[in-house]
C-alpha cells in the first residue's frame, strides 16, 4: 500500500469513530453542532467522553465573565517549555505523529508544526533540531507544500524523512524523478559511510521500512552518500558542515528495527538536545502554571476561580482532574453522571480513587433509570447515542447549575485529537476525524479552558497518571467508548440486558488479565448479539442468548488486527461464562481485523 493510499485507508477506518473506536454522535441543540464552518478559527478541545457537549451548551448559559481579547488572554493549554525542544513539520504524512511520540519516548519534548513554519519562529523558541515528515505528495506535484527556503541555512539542524530528504536534495540542487521500481515496505539497507553521524553504530546492514515512489538520483553539492539499497542509490545524505541529513526509509516504524537510535542520533548526537522531557517535571511545571492563571483570574476579577471538570472513568479526564487538583485544591469540582452503562465497579472505582483517596469534591449523579428510561424499544445505535448525549446534556446542566459561578472548565485534550482534527497547530495533515469530543469553540464560550494534557500522547498521558498515583486499574484501562455498554448490546437496551452484558465482559477482563494479557491488547469485551440459539444444559434444551468477545491489538486505534489469545485462554473465557452468566449457551470469538471491520459492532 502506498502511503497515500494508506492515508486514504486510515482516513476512512476512521473518519466516524473517536478514541475508543466509536461514531461520534452529532449534537442538534443550537449552536454546539460542530460543523466544518463553526469549526473554523476557533481552538479544538475534548475530553474522552461525552462531557464536552455539556460543557458548551452549560456556557452557552453562563453568564460571560469581563476577561482580555483572545489575543491578551494567558494560556494554560501550552506546554511548560522544555529547555530543548524538537520540531517534526508536518507535511502530511500518516507517519509524523509517531515521529514526535519516538522523539519523546527519548525524553526530549518534540511538537507538530506546519511544514511552512518560518526559521525565525524556531529560532525564536529555541529550538535544537527540526525533523521534516514524510507526506503523500510528490515533490513535483502541483501545490506540493514546500518549507521556508531558510531552513537549509544550517542555523538548525535538520534531518529529512522520505519526502523531506527529496525535498532538501531537489531544493538544494539535486535531482528527484520517479522510481523505475517504486519500494514500499522491508528493504535493506547498505550504510557506506560508517562516520556519518545519523547513522554511527548501526552496522553495515540493517532492515529499514520503505514507502517512496521518487527517488534522489543526483546529489547536492556538499552532500555525500550514507545509504543505498539495491535500487535507491541514496537512501540516506548528509552534508555535515550544514547539519542536512536526509533517509528514504521510515526510522519512526516498528518495522525499522535501529530506527529509534537513528533518531537518537539525531536528537542527541546532531541536534545537541538533552533528555529533560519528563513526567515529574511535566507535572511541577503544569501545576504552577495552572495554579498562577487561576490565581491571576481570582485577584482580576474578585471571584473564587472555582474550577469543574467531568469524570467519566476514562483515563484522560482522570488525569487531567487529578493535575488541576494539585494545583487548585477545593476550588475544583468534579461532575460523573453515573448512567449505568458502565463496566460491573468502575462507578464505585471512580469514587473511592477521587473522593475518598484523593479527597476531591466529587459530584457523583445516579441517572440510571433516567438513561433506561429514554432508552426503552430503542434499537437503532446512532438513536441510543443521541438520546445518550441528549440526556447526559441534561443531567450536567440540573448538576453545573448547583455550583453557581464557574470560571474554568477541565478538559482532557489529548495531542492527537488536536492534529487530526486539523487544529491551527498543523495545517499539511489530512483531516482524519473530527471527535464528537473535538469541536470548534463557540466564539462566545462563557469558560476560560483549563487543557493540561493538550500536548500529550496517550502513553504520556498514562506516565503521568501514574506518577500523580492514580491506581494502575484506571491508569492502564483500555479505550472504552462514551455510549458505554448501550452500543455493545445490539438492539434494545434493558436492565437485563445490561446485567447480563456486565457479567460477561468482567469475565473477559477477569480472565485476560490473569494471563498477564491485558497490556497486550488495546481493547477487549464482550458483545450481546441478538442473536439465541440452542443449548443443553444438563439434561435439558436451552434457548438463550449468544455472547462475542472481541480483542485487538493496535498502536494507535486507527488500523487493528484480532488478537491471537491463546485456546486455553479462550476456554476459560466461554466455560465460565456459559456457567457464571444465566442466560447464555454459546460463547463466539470475533477474528475480523480493522479494516474492513470496526473494533466495536455499532
Amino acid at each position: 500500500m502506498t502511503e497515500a493510499a494508506d492515508n486514504e485507508v486510515r482516513a476512512e477506518g476512521a473518519a466516524s469513530v473517536d478514541e475508543t473506536g466509536e461514531h461520534a454522535p452529532e449534537r442538534e441543540r443550537g449552536k454546539t453542532v460542530h460543523g466544518e464552518e463553526a469549526n473554523a478559527g476557533h481552538r479544538v478541545l475534548t475530553s474522552d467522553d461525552a462531557e464536552v457537549e455539556a460543557y458548551l451548551e452549560v456556557a452557552l448559559d453562563a453568564p460571560a465573565p469581563e476577561r482580555p481579547p483572545e489575543e491578551d488572554r494567558p494560556t494554560i493549554s501550552r506546554p511548560p517549555e522544555p529547555p530543548d525542544s524538537v520540531v517534526v513539520l508536518d507535511f502530511g504524512s500518516q507517519f509524523a505523529q509517531l515521529i514526535a511520540r519516538r522523539v519523546r519516548e527519548l525524553d526530549v519534548y518534540a511538537e507538530l508544526l506546519p511544514f511552512d513554519t518560518p526559521l525565525e519562529e524556531l529560532e525564536r523558541r529555541e529550538i535544537k533540531g527540526v525533523i521534516m515528515s514524510g507526506g503523500p505528495m510528490s515533490v513535483y506535484d502541483e501545490g506540493a507544500p514546500r518549507p521556508d527556503p531558510a531552513i537549509w541555512s544550517g542555523r538548525i539542524p535538520v534531518l529529512g524523512i522520505c519526502y523531506g530528504a527529496q525535498l532538501m536534495a531537489l531544493e538544494l540542487g539535486g535531482d528527484v524523478l520517479p522510481s523505475d521500481q517504486r519500494e514500499y515496505g522491508p528493504a535493506s539497507i547498505t550504510i557506506t559511510d560508517d562516520g556519518d553521524k545519523l547513522l554511527h553504530d548501526l552496522g553495515s546492514e540493517q532492515p529499514v521500512w520503505m514507502s517512496h515512489g521518487d527517488s534522489i538520483t543526483r546529489l547536492p553539492e556538499g552532500f555525500a552518500s550514507t545509504a543505498q539499497t539495491d535500487s535507491t542509490p541514496y537512501a540516506g545524505l548528509a552534508d555535515p558542515a550544514r547539519h542536512l541529513y536526509g533517509i528514504q526509509f521510515h526510522p519512526e516504524v516498528v518495522h525499522t528495527p535501529r530506527g529509534k537510535d537513528v533518531l537518537a542520533n539525531f536528537v542527541h548526537g546532531i541536534a545537541g538536545a538533552e533528555s529533560n522531557w519528563t513526567s515529574a517535571n511535566f507535572i511541577e511545571s503544569t501545576v504552577e502554571r495552572i495554579r498562577e492563571r487561576v490565581d491571576e483570574h481570582a485577584a482580576a476579577t474578585g471571584e473564587e476561580g472555582k474550577v469543574i471538570c467531568g469524570l467519566s472513568g476514562g483515563v484522560d479526564s482522570s488525569v487531567a482532574a487529578a493535575l488541576v487538583h494539585q494545583a487548585v485544591g477545593d476550588r475544583l469540582t468534579c461532575i460523573y453522571v453515573d448512567h449505568g452503562l458502565m463496566r460491573k465497579r468502575e462507578s464505585e472505582l471512580l469514587r473511592e480513587t477521587f473522593e475518598a483517596n484523593l479527597g476531591m469534591n466529587l459530584v457523583m449523579v445516579d441517572a440510571r433509570d433516567r438513561f433506561l428510561a429514554r432508552l426503552a424499544g430503542v434499537e437503532d445505535p446512532e438513536q441510543k447515542r443521541k438520546i445518550i448525549g441528549d440526556e447526559f446534556i441534561r443531567v450536567f446542566e440540573e448538576e453545573a447549575a448547583k455550583l453557581g459561578q464557574i470560571d474554568f472548565l477541565t478538559q482532557g485534550t489529548l495531542y492527537p485529537d488536536v492534529i487530526e482534527s486539523t487544529a491551527p497547530e498543523t495545517k499539511a495533515a489530512q483531516k482524519i476525524k473530527t471527535h464528537h469530543n473535538v469541536g470548534g469553540l463557540p466564539s462566545d464560550l462563557r469558560f476560560q479552558l483549563i487543557e493540561p494534557l493538550r500536548y500529550l500522547f496517550k502513553d504520556e498521558v498514562r506516565k503521568v497518571g501514574s506518577a500523580l498515583g492514580l491506581p494502575e486499574q484506571m491508569v492502564m484501562r483500555q479505550p472504552f467508548p462514551g455510549p458505554g455498554l448501550a452500543i455493545r448490546i445490539i438492539g434494545e437496551v434493558t436492565r437485563e440486558r445490561l446485567d447480563t452484558l456486565r457479567e460477561a465482559d468482567w469475565i473477559v477482563i477477569d480472565e485476560i488479565k490473569d494471563a498477564g494479557l491485558y497490556r497486550n491488547v488495546w481493547q477487549s469485551f464482550a458483545i450481546l448479539t441478538p442473536v439465541r440459539s440452542v443449548g443443553v444444559m444438563g439434561d435439558g434444551r436451552t434457548y438463550a442468548n449468544v455472547v462475542a468477545i472481541r480483542a485487538v491489538t493496535s498502536e494507535d486505534g486507527m488500523t487493528a488486527d484480532w488478537a491471537k489469545l491463546p485456546y486455553d485462554v479462550l476456554g476459560r473465557i466461554s466455560a465460565r461464562i456459559v456457567n457464571e452468566v444465566p442466560g447464555v449457551n454459546r460463547v463466539v470469538y470475533d477474528i475480523s481485523s480493522k479494516p474492513p471491520a470496526t473494533i466495536e459492532w455499532e
